[in-house]
């Protein structure tokens, strides 16, 4: 209700503004880029005191090239508060320069068309004078474009419109835990496709038949996954939003009900936690492998013994695809956008900021180690401390090293997905629809039971659109 509320008072905000054809003319960049104007630009986000320190280091280093943008800065806590705040605000005009945001945040605000289209900005030519008399482009160089890891940027343009609204900040996926100790005492290979880990979950189950050999913390991403991954639809920024009700999708869930009826898995709602506790667990029932977050590397880390070692040693792998020609894992983590603001120069101040906190490979670096997500620059990796820190990758002390290692090393297969008023929507759908599907008495007919909940599902989502 709140988010039909908000969506609702958003689309009076568009009207009452008449900027529905903002984004489609895109930012005028004024002739001379940033002239040097004394603003105040306002950034929210979720950084704890860990990483507004690293934050504001940077920032200091940004005013020594560009003394009169001030840069104000609140933590709104989590991602769906910021969010709700920065809704609230768009509909009376108070809202922040810049903002923390996922994809169907900003689709969200586009219904008001609050955000600043990054297009005429990236590709400006403008040079721009800094106060130590060195001078920058304004928008990116071909070497600047070239170096973000083109999964994370392309999500900026996942609107439907080819536009450009966000550029990636820090970055997580999913990964493979696995208890390498376990594995290695019992001969166990790491598994690679589906049906691999089908396998392996047997093994485990022979050699241990109180465990639960697997677990996975996000029943949303796994559906979505698993239909990129197939190829299969799912949602469309344009048309028809909701295409995921197909015989593939209905397949994929129906094989996952028969490994929990085998005792093979469970997830984040069906254990009431999140799936690294039954992992690192030391009580009769545990799991051995855990699909979760990359940045949450430390918390799949077992409790160390008193003489500092640990029970068993972690091992983190790429997470099972369907197709090797075909590899696909989420991309994850908060990118930055610009909103709205009648003073053109603090749109270019704050398009200034966020360009210098994407391509700034100090601060990359820096962040990236103290949040525990994934640089979003290429040229991270040659940074001597980035390296140092890649370098001590094992799966104890160093288990943040070791998960963006692999991080990095899949680059090429990350993914995202269409954003539009909806998106968070059809998203909660699928993560509910697959603990259902799970669990739910099928009355003698699992195929009926499956195809009725896909189909409650995609009404759901219509309703609420």
């Amino acid at each position: 209700m709140l988010k039909k509320l908000i969506s609702t008072l958003l689309l009076v905000a568009m009207l009452l503004v008449g900027l529905t054809g903002a984004q489609a003319e895109g930012f005028a960049v004024p002739e001379g880029g940033y002239d040097g104007s004394d603003v105040t630009i306002t950034f929210y986000h979720t950084m704890g005191s860990n990483l507004t320190g690293v934050l504001d280091t940077y920032i200091a280093e940004f005013n020594k090239l560009y003394p009169n943008i001030h840069v104000e800065y609140t933590s709104v806590g989590n991602y769906d508060d910021v969010r709700d705040q920065v809704s609230t605000e768009i509909t009376v005009g108070t809202q922040p320069n810049i903002a923390y945001c996922y994809p169907d945040h900003v689709a969200l605000y586009n219904l008001a068309r609050a955000v600043v289209t990054l297009d005429n900005l990236i590709d400006s030519d403008i040079t721009v004078t800094r106060a130590d008399g060195t001078t920058e482009v304004l928008g990116l160089t071909d070497e600047q474009k070239a170096d973000f890891i083109e999964g994370y940027y392309n999500e900026g343009r996942q609107f439907g419109d080819g536009l450009m609204y966000t550029l990636p900040l820090s970055k997580s996926t999913e990964v493979l835990y696995y208890n390498k100790t376990f594995f290695d005492e019992h001969g166990l290979t790491v598994p690679t496709t589906w049906e691999e880990m089908e396998a392996v979950c047997a093994q485990i189950k022979e050699i241990d038949p109180n465990s639960i050999p697997l677990g996975y913390d996000s029943e949303a991403n796994w559906f979505i996954t698993m239909c990129e991954q197939y190829q299969s639809p799912y949602t469309s920024a344009t048309g028809d939003h909701f295409l995921f009700n197909n015989e593939t999708n209905r397949n994929f869930v129906k094989m996952f009900r028969e490994w929990y009826d085998k005792g093979y898995l469970t997830t984040q709602t069906l254990y009431g936690a999140y799936t690294s506790g039954l992992f690192v667990s030391t009580s009769e029932i545990k799991s051995y492998m855990s699909i979760g977050s990359s940045a949450g590397a430390t918390y799949q880390r077992p409790t160390a013994n008193a003489d500092g070692t640990y029970p068993f040693e972690v091992g983190i792998a790429t997470i099972p695809q369907v197709n090797a020609d075909n590899k696909k894992v989420i991309s994850q983590g908060p990118s930055v956008c610009i909103l709205q603001s009648d003073n053109p120069q603090e749109i270019v101040a704050s398009w200034l900021f966020i360009k210098y906190l994407t391509t700034t490979v100090e601060f990359q670096a820096e962040f990236s180690m103290a949040s525990g997500y994934v640089p979003v620059i290429k040229s991270v990796a040659e940074n001597e401390i980035y390296a140092d820190f890649l370098a001590n990758a094992d799966g104890g002390d160093y288990i943040s090293a070791l998960s963006a290692k692999v991080c990095l090393e899949q680059e090429e297969a990350y993914y995202t997905s269409p954003a539009f008023n909806g998106s968070s929507t059809a998203r909660d759908q699928v993560g509910a629809l697959l603990s259902k599907c799970l669990t739910a008495d099928d009355g003698g007919d699992v195929d009926a039971m499956i195809e009725a909940a896909f189909q409650d599902a995609v009404d759901e989502c219509e309703y609420s659109s």
